[in-house]
């Protein structure tokens, strides 16, 4: 299944990791490039490096990654031919159904190949994938796909209506998945394809509830049990660091030096209300002595200094709030720095959270998965 070597040979299907919601497919043909956003890469530069490496662009513009492809990496990268099941469904889908290395399972609705190329891998030499499409040219593309890819032996591809002419197999599928506009019309045929001598299950996938109730009453007529209905939703977290807990003592280090700040910010503001209040009395004194006249405002702590009518004007005469500023400067001038807050400090050698960025879109269809059982003919 695509190349099993360890470095990047002319011919071998790539995939280029350009983010991490942006990954496309590559044929690699020494003699042409790929051109991108982050940069132009000849394919003559991928011949020959590992997979996985990191590759610049000669134009110094960004880098890409050459990723080896798997059925996710391809599930994420492939042409759309029609809506595809991505990973979601797909891995719910296979743990219900049981599939295994050894299993033989029918898919009917070949598509795009998602479903496809996961479950060739899951089910190995060993077993056998037989796939159903409708359509010609989808299943035509398909097969040149699944030849290219090396699944050919694995997976029976058939241009064929299942719902009309049914399957090419009897009784011999461990599990059948119907994707399909009308599965309920396939249901018979599957319960033939499916083996007798065993437990059996079967799948549809369906994006209506309309379909889901149809599909029900079909799987009830024709003897299928256990029959249920799912929704798979898909949320995706990221992990961040979280920061170190911090020492009680730490803490405890910081309350007291936070305390000792505001006694020192305490007294500082009573030394510098003394000593306005002293020089105030100053100035007071200073304007008695040249004839001027002192209003006390019974609302204010502090005097207003006002002229008398009879004295000249003085150059130093200044409202009440310029004169507390000059007092402030006067007083606090000399006043060394107040100390760094311990808090800035404290935690300075401790690991910050990193955020954890809000998901927006995880790759996946509102549908419904409709499961049944279907068990062994006793005789």
């Amino acid at each position: 299944m695509w190349s099993t070597q360890r470095k990047v040979a002319p011919g071998d299907l790539v995939i280029v990791w350009l983010t991490r919601d942006l990954v496309q497919s590559l044929v690699v043909t020494p003699g042409t490039a790929f051109n991108s956003r982050y940069g132009d890469y000849p394919h003559s530069d991928l011949v020959g490096i590992p997979y996985g490496s990191k590759v610049a662009s000669r134009t110094g513009k960004g880098f890409v990654h050459i990723l080896r492809p798997t059925p996710e990496l391809w599930t994420l990268a492939l042409p759309h031919r029609t809506q595809i099941l991505y990973l979601a469904d797909i891995a719910f889908i296979t743990s219900w159904l049981y599939i295994r290395p050894g299993s033989v399972v029918v898919e009917a609705g070949t598509g795009s190949g998602s479903f496809t190329h996961s479950i060739a891998r899951t089910v190995g030499a060993t077993g056998h994938v037989f796939s159903y499409e409708f359509h010609e040219a989808r299943a035509s593309k398909a097969a040149e796909e699944f030849a290219r890819h090396g699944i050919s032996d694995i997976v029976t591809l058939t241009h064929r209506n299942v719902c009309k002419t049914g399957f090419t197999v009897t009784d011999t599928a461990d599990s059948v998945f119907l994707d399909l506009p009308a599965p309920w019309e396939a249901i018979e045929h599957a319960k033939t394809a499916l083996r007798k001598d065993r437990l059996t299950r079967i799948c549809c996938f369906s994006p209506c509830i309309e379909q889901v109730l149809r599909t029900v009453s079909a799987l009830n007529d024709v003897g299928f049990t256990d029959i249920t209905m799912y929704e798979t939703l898909l949320r995706r977290h990221e992990v961040s660091h979280a920061p170190r807990l911090v020492q009680i003592g730490t803490v405890a280090e910081k309350i007291k030096q936070q305390e000792r700040n505001r006694e020192d910010k305490r007294e500082r503001q009573i030394a510098a209300s003394r000593a306005r209040h002293h020089i105030l009395e100053k100035r007071e004194r200073e304007d008695d002595n040249a004839g001027g006249v002192i209003d006390r405002d019974p609302d204010c702590h502090e005097p207003e200094v006002k002229k008398a009518k009879t004295s000249a004007p003085r150059e130093d005469d200044t409202p009440a709030l310029d004169v507390a500023m000059e007092i402030d400067e006067e007083v606090l001038g000399d006043q060394p720095p107040a100390a760094p807050k311990v808090a800035d400090n404290a935690m300075s050698s401790l690991p910050s959270p990193t955020p954890a960025p809000a998901i927006q879109e995880v790759r996946g269809h509102t549908s419904f998965l409709t499961l049944a059982c279907l068990l062994p003919t006793t005789t």
